[in-house]
């Protein structure tokens, strides 16, 4: 079993507890001990998928901003979750498995998710700057 480690809002990814595992030495090896944490795994879900919604308003209004429509919108969208997961294995500096239980969890959670909304703000800002 593993441990996951919980993002704290204030540092994201950085910051960790040791309380979750337990380490024992002996004079030829140190056997690490990890245990599974619910919690902080829930926790790092939460900010994975609130970092994605917010990326994705927020990439809706820019596409809106700069006129993208059809093909062009949906290519942007993708290329900013792409950015978005390359930056969220950044910041937990390439050691996924501190955080998460698999690489999926990180590149494909959310994906999909915040697609709504990134048409829903995509439409209403090129509305706005385009069409009024």
């Amino acid at each position: 079993m593993e441990t996951y480690r919980q993002i704290r809002p204030d540092d994201i990814m950085a910051g960790h507890s040791e309380s979750g595992s337990s380490q024992k030495k002996s004079s030829n090896e140190i056997i690490d001990l990890m245990t599974l944490n619910a919690e902080n795994m829930q926790s790092n879900m939460k900010i994975i998928y609130y970092s994605r919604t917010f990326l994705s308003i927020i990439g809706g209004v820019v596409a809106g901003i700069l006129g993208f429509t059809s093909l062009k919108g949906f290519v942007f969208y993708f290329l900013l979750m792409a950015v978005t997961s390359v930056g969220l294995i950044a910041k937990a500096k390439f050691s996924i498995h501190t955080y998460f239980d698999s690489w999926n969890r990180v590149l494909l959670d959310g994906f999909l998710g915040g697609l709504m909304s990134f048409v829903l703000f995509w439409t209403f800002a090129y509305d706005i700057v385009h069409i009024f």
